[in-house]
């Protein structure tokens, strides 16, 4: 039996082992099994491989997916200029393991943000710095769309914190991405501090959370006639692509 997992902490709310178990009964996949390891420290995943010889391929969230590249044997190089990693390929077939790892997100980020663009959509507001933030950092960067990254203490030009972004600057950003875990399931009243009686009908809200499947953050959004959308595309989208990986040889 080949074997799938997630790893992350906590793991309470993920997505990944019912839409992969869902997914193999459907499609009447065989052989194939997807479980929740949930490890406290990242340095539990050597122990973690090495005891799980059926191990094919694991999906990486938060609040592993910089730190789990330093486990890596190879690292495709669209994942190693991200500085990313949430799709791990295990092979043993060699007499040395690989550990390969690449990044799924961008994939899923990309596919489900184009089709709401539009031309006027030229600036953006990325909240948080995590590994989904690089993410999307690294798409916006191909569409051509400007970016400050928010969070809650600048380190460098291109960050700005959430008490700078004034009303009238939201002007300016049509397009705002959290990919911080806020209003994420129970936590389901917090969103970023933002002003945002400064939204409009030309503004998208994009929400990578996806439990609840309006946050708070988008509920705004949707109070000041803005396009709204929540994470779950984006993640079927990056689990399929994971799992072309994963069935690869």
């Amino acid at each position: 039996m080949n074997q799938l997992g997630l790893i992350g902490f906590p793991l309470s709310h993920s997505f990944s082992q019912k839409y992969f178990s869902s997914k193999f009964q459907k499609e009447k996949i065989e052989n194939w099994k997807y479980s929740n390891f949930e490890i406290p420290e990242i340095e539990q995943l050597p122990g973690l491989i090495n005891n799980n010889i059926n191990l094919k391929g694991l999906n990486i969230t938060i609040p592993y997916k910089e730190k789990v590249i330093n486990y890596l044997t190879e690292i495709d190089k669209e994942a190693q200029e991200i500085g990313a990693v949430n799709t791990l390929k295990i092979d043993r077939t060699s007499s040395n393991l690989i550990i390969k790892g690449y990044n799924t997100d961008v994939y899923g980020f990309e596919n489900s943000l184009v089709p709401l663009l539009e031309p006027h959509h030229k600036n953006a507001l990325i909240l948080g710095t995590g590994g989904a933030s690089k993410a999307v950092a690294f798409v916006l960067k191909k569409l051509q769309i400007n970016y400050k990254i928010v969070s809650r203490n600048a380190t460098n030009e291109n960050n700005i914190t959430y008490k700078d972004i004034k009303k009238h600057d939201l002007n300016e950003y049509l397009l705002i991405i959290n990919t911080t875990p806020l209003g994420t399931f129970p936590n389901v009243k917090e969103c970023a501090d933002l002003p945002y009686s400064g939204l409009t009908k030309s503004h998208i809200l994009y929400d990578l959370v996806y439990n609840p499947e309006q946050t708070r953050f988008l509920e705004h959004g949707k109070n000041y006639g803005a396009k709204t959308k929540n994470g779950y595309e984006m993640l079927i989208l990056q689990a399929e692509k994971a799992w072309e990986i994963f069935k690869s040889h």
